[in-house]
């Protein structure tokens, strides 16, 4: 594996990493103003960085073929394209933002799996968007409000410079998680506050299945999906879904209808996901993921036949509840599983994916980790795998 010195002709200056995330409940909801429940995961992206005094940026990976070398004067919306979007996009929102930012050589040694649903892009950015804060002494990252401003740069970025309509809930899982705590964020005024996810306590734990069908959401259906919603909000002449009641949903047409009103019961599940884990009762979320991602697949039709497959497997193994997480059309499922059932859940999840046809999937258990920030790697540049 070539290492920071081999491409660039010195030692990083340092190495931070930010992790990728796991919604457990409130998809699709975060462009509409509604609640979302992530948590960040213990599987991160890892950058090495140093910076430059000439205004030149060269950036590479490990796990992908091309790199991008040019001027942060010419980083902006459309440019550069691929990978590197993401990651030259975070020194342009930083720089629109009026923060002094210098050139940078920097190497992604590690990665979130790409295009399984657990925001590989965010993690890029923000691991990137610390880095960057630290070799520029900006100081937002030593900060919860600081922190928050990142993660509204981040989304900027992914936003304006890679055509991605996201909706911010990836960059703040990934720069403000705590272990053992999802993140309860108000997407409609940006509140953000830790709920307990003790999943130990409860002997039970997360399973991801990455279907390994990968999804893009800059290809344009996840575009079509939000902008399905903001046609549903205008239509009611509201600012947004958030203020529908489900009443409200009778007066759109069928199609319409089926997207907001995926919004409008998502938002209620998440708050009331929140009121039970606030209880200590977290057994008793299993059915309302079960019906997050019924509504998912049917009202919003953002799931696939590997997901449904993988979801409905682990039900009838032994989960709790199950669902896809992420933007969808691929990408991974999580399962609420007791300890002791996760060996036959996952066995049965392999085993119907190798009876349909499909290929095999990736199967790991995941548990809320810290946000974004420096770490200690080995001085040749690599790292050893999350």
């Amino acid at each position: 594996m070539t290492g920071f010195r081999e491409l660039f002709g010195r030692e990083p200056a340092g190495r931070w990493a930010a992790p990728g995330r796991v919604n457990l409940i409130g998809e699709h909801v975060d462009y509409a103003g509604g609640l979302c429940l992530p948590f960040a995961l213990d599987r991160r992206t890892v950058v090495a960085a140093a910076p430059r005094a000439d205004g030149r940026v060269r950036l590479s990976s490990t796990a992908e073929p091309d790199g991008w070398e040019g001027h942060l004067d010419e980083i902006g919306p459309g440019a550069p394209g691929g990978w590197a979007g993401y990651a030259a996009g975070v020194l342009w929102a930083l720089r629109a933002a009026g923060h002094d930012v210098p050139g940078v050589d920097l190497l992604v040694t590690d990665t979130v799996p790409l295009g399984a649903g657990l925001s590989s892009s965010a993690a890029l950015e923000c691991a990137v968007a610390v880095a960057v804060d630290e070799l520029a002494g900006l100081g937002l990252a030593g900060s919860r409000d600081g922190r928050a401003e990142l993660a509204r740069l981040c989304r900027r970025a992914e936003n304006d410079v890679v055509g991605a309509p996201t909706g911010g809930m990836d960059q703040l899982a990934a720069l403000l998680g705590e272990p053992g705590h999802a993140l309860l964020i108000d997407c409609r005024d940006g509140a953000v506050r830790p709920v307990p996810l003790p999943l130990h306590a409860h002997d039970l734990t997360v399973l991801v299945f990455d279907t390994r069908v990968r999804h893009r959401l800059a290809d344009g259906r996840y575009a079509r999906r939000r902008a399905d919603v903001e046609r549903a909000a205008a239509s009611l002449g509201l600012p947004s879904l958030r203020e529908a009641m489900p009443a409200d949903l009778d007066r759109l047409d069928p199609a319409l209808r089926r997207r907001a009103r995926h919004v409008v019961t998502e938002i209620a599940r998440v708050a009331e996901v929140v009121a039970l884990l606030d209880a200590g009762r977290l057994p008793a979320v299993g059915p309302l993921l079960d019906a997050s991602h019924a509504s998912l697949a049917d009202d919003h039709e953002v799931s696939c036949p590997e997901l449904d497959l993988a979801v409905a497997t682990a039900r009838s193994a032994g989960a709790l509840g199950a669902r896809m997480t992420g933007g969808g059309f691929g990408g991974s499922a999580i399962a609420l599983v007791p300890r002791d059932a996760v060996d036959r859940v996952a066995a049965a999840v392999r085993a119907s994916f190798g009876g349909a046809g499909h290929r095999a999937p990736g199967v790991t258990e995941v548990a809320p980790a810290d946000g974004a920030g420096p770490v200690a790697i080995p001085p040749d540049g690599t790292s050893a795998p999350a």
